[in-house]
């Protein structure tokens, strides 16, 4: 254990820094540590004795972060929203990440990077990165891109969705609430877009971003299937034997906790909770072996695509709205 703790130390010091900042910058923690892992990790050079634990942060503690994420779902959730609500969410997360995917194929982006930006955008932000990165195998520069693309987006959707569901479209409350919890990437990016307008809005898109979060399983075993036989050939060529994700199976097993009621509401509140803190150690040490030459290369295509692909999510839900 010894050969973990420097990276290990150095990984959990820059998250609650990041979480520290986290405070004054809006683009919450999780952004904020890889962006400070990639700075860190690229103006210093890093002492060969910092590389265990910082492998350690962005697998292992990625891997138990992941497990945790899973009783922040809900499927009782569906309840509290009608078919046609569901079919249209469904709809709005299929045309997201099918526009990603299409888009870096007709402009020459690296084809899993899209596909990030496409679930990081049609689903929950770094939460959905963390959790399917592994399954497609995506480089470490690509999950540090497209998790600060993705919060950058969803910071400035904060202040653009009101704006456009009340004073461009004139949407009911109802509808406003749809809206921004259809599209906004974090949880906490819908809270604060939707509050501001009312409680009634802020309610509504809660509940839907809520449905949003829960459309990751599906997701997640549906790449699961796609990529099973090209992970498999790379673990066979690499000689490796694991080709399954396994933290997926627990990630599945914790949403079980809340559905069923298998725990108290504060335990569940504390378990979703240390997810979080995870997640952002793991972050950063995901950050910390991002290498500038992948960001220079890639970062201005990844961004602009990205963002056209978020202004066609916003049309799309508007779209959804009229036409249901």
């Amino acid at each position: 254990m010894k050969k973990y703790l420097p990276g290990l130390f150095l990984s959990i010091l820059i998250a609650l820094i990041s979480l520290w900042l986290s405070q004054f910058i809006p683009i919450g923690a999780v952004a904020i540590g890889i962006v400070l892992g990639i700075a860190i990790g690229n103006l210093f050079t890093l002492s060969p004795n910092l590389l265990p634990g910082i492998g350690f942060s962005e697998k292992k503690i990625l891997s138990w972060a992941i497990v945790l994420m899973g009783v922040k779902l809900n499927f009782n959730i569906l309840q509290e929203l009608g078919w046609k609500s569901i079919i249209m969410i469904i709809l709005s997360i299929s045309f997201t990440i099918f526009s990603a995917v299409l888009l870096s194929k007709l402009f020459g982006l690296k084809p899993k990077l899209g596909l990030l930006l496409g679930i990081g955008n049609g689903i929950c932000g770094s939460s959905a990165i963390a959790a399917t990165e592994g399954i497609i195998g995506a480089d470490k520069e690509d999950v540090g891109l497209s998790v600060a693309i993705v919060n950058f987006l969803g910071t400035i959707g904060i202040f653009v969705l009101p704006f456009v569901s009340k004073v461009v479209m004139h949407f009911s409350d109802v509808h406003s609430g749809f809206l921004i919890g259809d599209t906004l990437q974090a949880v906490g990016q819908v809270v604060a877009a939707g509050f501001s307008i009312n409680d009634g809005v802020g309610h509504t898109a809660t509940i839907v971003k809520m449905m949003r979060i829960l459309m990751l399983t599906p997701v997640v075993l549906v790449l699961i299937g796609v990529f099973h036989k090209q992970n498999k050939v790379k673990a066979i060529s690499n000689k490796q034997k694991k080709v399954f994700p396994y933290f997926i199976i627990g990630f599945i097993l914790m949403s079980l906790i809340p559905s069923l009621h298998l725990l108290s509401q504060h335990t569940i509140d504390i378990i979703a909770k240390s997810s979080h803190y995870l997640l952002i150690i793991a972050m950063v040490g995901i950050g910390l072996k991002v290498h500038f030459s992948g960001i220079l290369k890639h970062g201005q295509k990844a961004l602009s695509i990205a963002s056209l692909v978020f202004v066609l999510q916003i049309l799309f839900g508007i779209f959804l709205i009229q036409l249901f």
